[in-house]
Parts: structure tokens; sequence; C-alpha cells
């Protein structure tokens, strides 16, 4: 089983989900999207994967949502998606992919139903 896990090692609960992970025998790769951010392409995939729409999967509370105006109700889904590969750390950790599903990670245990 191929699973991957988008990390933030700066992130209790995506240390958390990475150690839950490994403690189950699985490997992960591990993508540190801080670093390797994923396309607009993956992104959306990885939104239609969760059922989510792109200010769901968005962390508020950072400086670069405001600073960018993404409260914004007239932003589109593209402008949302670009806004986050643009500022990574905008984009909500834990991710982990397996099974052609994705599972956000808070709380870790979440990730289990698609493994």
């Amino acid at each position: 089983m191929s699973v991957t896990i988008y990390h933030n090692p700066r992130c209790s609960k995506s240390r958390q989900t990475l150690q839950l992970l490994q403690d189950k025998g699985i490997e992960p790769e591990i993508v540190e999207y801080l670093k390797t951010p994923p396309s607009a392409g993956e992104l959306k995939d990885i939104l239609s994967l969760l059922d989510l729409a792109p200010r769901e999967l968005m962390r508020r509370g950072e400086d670069a949502y405001k600073a960018n105006g993404l409260s914004n109700d007239a932003l589109n889904e593209d402008q949302l998606v670009g806004a986050m590969v643009e500022n990574p750390i905008l984009i909500e950790r834990p991710i982990v992919l397996a099974n052609g599903k994705a599972a956000l990670g808070r709380p870790p245990e979440d990730v289990l139903k698609i493994l």
C-alpha cells in the first residue's frame, strides 16, 4: 500500500500522525509541503478526495490569510487554490493519501479510516 503524508515537522499533529502511521508499520512517503508545495492540480485532487472546498482546508489564523484578503467571498476556487500554492503555510495539515482516498489528521486517528 502506498501512503503519502503532507507533513510539517514543526506541527505536533503532523508529527503525531506520522508516528501513528509508523506505529502501524507504515513508512509513508513524506512530503514536506512547505518545501515542496503541491501544484494547483494536485491540491484540487486532494480537495476532491477530502470533499472540501478550498477555504475549508485553509488555516485562517495565518498572517498570509489576512494579508492576502482571503476571507473575501468574491474569490473563486482557483484564486483560493492559487493562494495555497503560493503560500503553502495556509494548507491545513497533515493530509494523508492512501488507497485512492485522503484524510486530514485532525485528530491523527482520523487517518486510520482510509488505511
